[in-house]
């Protein structure tokens, strides 16, 4: 062989042991980056932080983890960007939400799908609760219902956005009580409780956890899910207030990366990540801050995509 040839075939054979060492040493103590496509102090950005304060443990992934935030369009803009043009080295992160994203895909044309995201695992699991303002009249749903069904159309209902959590509670919620209602989507959460708390709607649908941290300024009336939480006990399920809603709002938290992500960084990503999700600091204050904990392996989030995935496609049919 020339010395050309060998020289190339040297080159090649160290670029090659260059990139195994360099998955091998994932992350190597590099930061790495969660983008969460929601803004700052919302639930999704404040659970976040938190769980994954122990990123940098050796024990879990060894790295920092450092939250960048691209709101928009109830999480699309953020989405968006993540599937099309985030780096797909290991360092770059996503919070996901479902139904939120999986339902934007359904309706939307998106760069986003569950086809074109690979979960590495999931932190938790927020109810929707229906809420209205510490000084509105109304104390209960069927009170809220009963001004509905004498006032058609006057009763407005804030959410995060389109076609998140909040937005399927309020379409559930519609449809099951049969009263005309508006809904009103917010720029996010946030903003979506500070409409509640300042009367600018009638009633709104927040995230529980959200929700139970303002409960001075609010009255919560109804938890969207099959049974009570143990956060708001004495608070009724919309079944219970004779209202048909199930859990489909329920808000599934996690971390993802884009598809296409070298598979030993995602096997790497996926036995770390729930761990860090249950280490002990981690979980005491999600409890402390009325944050809702459902740690689930990469398998087990993989399931569940594809069942909401069939779920969604079906109930998103019967309800635009």
């Amino acid at each position: 062989m020339k010395l050309k040839q060998l020289t190339k075939v040297a080159l090649l054979a160290a670029a090659s042991m260059m990139a195994f060492q360099a998955s091998a040493a994932y992350p190597d103590g590099k930061p790495i980056g969660t983008m969460v496509a929601y803004g700052p102090g919302g639930a999704t950005d404040f659970q976040a932080r938190i769980a994954t304060l122990a990123a940098g443990k050796t024990d879990f992934i060894g790295a920092p983890i450092y939250i960048v935030n691209k709101p928009g369009a109830g999480g699309r803009t953020g989405w968006n960007w993540f599937a099309s043009e985030a780096p797909k080295d290991g360092y770059m992160l996503a919070a996901y939400n479902v139904p939120h994203f999986i339902a934007q895909s359904i309706v939307f044309d998106t760069a986003y799908s569950i086809d074109t995201l690979e979960p590495v695992g999931n932190w938790g699991a927020d109810p929707a609760v229906l809420i209205v303002s510490k000084d509105s009249p109304f104390n209960t749903v069927e009170e809220l219902l009963a001004h509905a069904e004498a006032n058609p159309g006057a009763v407005t209902v804030s959410g995060a956005g389109k076609f998140v959590g909040h937005h399927i509670a309020y379409l559930q919620f519609a449809k099951a009580s049969g009263k005309d209602m508006t809904y009103i989507p917010a720029k996010g959460g946030v903003d979506a409780l500070r409409m509640v708390k300042a009367g600018e709607v009638t009633a709104g649908f927040n995230n529980l956890s959200d929700s139970a941290r303002s409960a001075a300024d609010l009255k919560i009336l109804a938890v969207a899910d099959l049974t009570r939480h143990d956060y708001l006990p004495d608070v009724r399920t919309l079944m219970e207030a004779g209202v048909d809603v199930d859990d489909s709002s329920v808000n599934f938290r996690g971390l993802m990366v884009p598809a296409g992500t070298p598979q030993d960084v995602v096997d790497y990503l996926a036995s770390k990540v729930p761990a860090m999700f249950n280490d002990k600091k981690t979980q005491g204050k999600m409890v402390s801050t009325n944050s809702p904990s459902r740690i689930m392996s990469r398998d087990e989030v993989l399931t569940m995509w594809s069942e909401r995935q069939t779920y969604l496609t079906e109930l998103l049919a019967g309800l635009q």
